[in-house]
């Protein structure tokens, strides 16, 4: 990983149900469960604050001090959100090894415009939010940067540059972004004709 592994602490959950994860919520503590490499699923708690700053920066390895229980390095596997849909109140984490093989899916990190994407009218489509990727867990990286000065006007998966021990599992005709021309129909000035009236 290009980033060293943040570590988080974490106390053990012994009373579970939702009034009690309510409780911890409003402690500003994050309910979440450990689970695999044949050891009995764990329910924790940790600082809310601190994991979703992580979370946002990309991170998706953690090394667990839990409370009592010792240090297990574990990749985030599923979030759950909010019924609103834009907070995390859940979090599920695998117990993994650094040099375990997993698929996870990571942000497109985009840089630049296409060179079609200048022209007037033209607008910059973005199909492809994030990526399918397998690799190593000590691999895994934040983000996959795409420089997209050197395209023109369609970028597929094929075409994105890998980190070194990383594979694009996405497959490869998948349309990550496209130029879109204007349409039809729009006078000298650019406006559509439609508009009037």
């Amino acid at each position: 990983m290009s980033h060293e592994t943040p570590t988080l602490a974490a106390d053990r959950r012994e009373r579970l149900g939702s009034r009690y994860t309510q409780r911890l919520r409003k402690a500003g503590r994050m309910p979440a469960v450990v689970y695999g490499h044949g050891a009995e699923p764990m329910s924790i708690s940790l600082d809310a604050k601190e994991t979703l700053t992580h979370l946002h920066h990309g991170i998706h390895v953690f090394n667990l001090a839990i409370d009592g229980a010792g240090e297990e390095t574990c990749l985030v596997k599923d979030l759950q959100f909010g019924y609103l849909g834009d907070n995390v109140i859940h979090i599920d984490f695998a117990r993994v090894n650094l040099d375990e093989k997993v698929k996870l899916n990571v942000t497109i990190d985009f840089h630049g415009a296409p060179k079609a994407g200048a022209k007037p009218g033209h607008i910059v489509v973005h199909d492809l939010a994030e990526l399918e990727i397998e690799c190593a867990v000590r691999n895994i990286p934040e983000a996959i940067r795409v420089d997209l000065d050197g395209f023109d006007e369609i970028v597929h998966v094929s075409d994105l540059p890998m980190p070194e021990g990383v594979v694009a599992t996405t497959p490869g005709d998948t349309l990550v972004l496209h130029v879109q021309a204007p349409k039809g129909g729009a006078g000298a000035d650019g406006e559509s004709e439609e508009a009037e009236g």
